[in-house]
């Protein structure tokens, strides 16, 4: 038989998860206002903070911290949840993504690309892993691993030209000639 306790875990966990799906959900759609998306995110907290000391740790109730601290965010406070998310479940792929998102906003360029490669390692069909693989290395200012990722990404999917076009990441790079090369459109 089920219990209670279960099941309010469940309930609690998949409340958090459904104020983070709300964020989401309307970031695709719609520019959702920072008051607003701030407010779901508190309220992804809140729903974790109800959570027992045991399950509170838990993979799931850490990621899901640190995906709503991002939300809302506050990247540097995000780090240690995600962090301990991926320790707990080092496959999950979005954990290592989250992680780069974190580290790179807190300055550690370094800690971003890390993470990433190892995003990388996980499945190395996603194109949105050497993007942003590539985002770093040029913020970071290495401009042959920039290209080399980019080209991995625009292979994989040449949507990512045009956002590589309009991505501010890619400032630092922009008028390197592989850069001109890789988002120019060959008709």
């Amino acid at each position: 038989m089920v219990s209670v306790e279960r099941i309010r875990r469940q309930q609690l966990l998949r409340e958090a998860e459904d104020y983070l799906d709300l964020i989401d959900l309307f970031a695709e759609q719609w520019v959702l206002p920072e008051p607003i998306r701030r407010r779901l995110a508190e309220r992804s907290l809140g729903a974790l903070d109800r959570l027992k000391a045991q399950y509170a740790d838990g993979p799931q109730a850490q990621f899901l911290r640190g995906q709503a601290l991002r939300a809302a965010e506050r990247y540097q406070d995000a780090i240690a949840p995600l962090k301990a998310a991926a320790d707990a479940e080092p496959s999950q792929l979005e954990t290592w993504l989250s992680l780069g998102w974190c580290y790179k906003r807190t300055g550690r360029l370094d800690l971003a690309i890390e993470s990433l490669e190892h995003a990388l390692e996980i499945d190395p069909q996603q194109a949105i892993i050497p993007y942003n693989l590539a985002c770093y290395w040029s913020l970071a200012g290495q401009t042959p691993h920039a290209l080399r990722f980019l080209a991995k990404a625009v292979a994989m999917d040449d949507h990512f030209r045009e956002l590589a076009e309009r991505e501010p990441d890619f400032n630092p790079i922009r008028s390197d000639p592989g850069f001109q090369s890789l988002t120019s459109i060959i008709v």
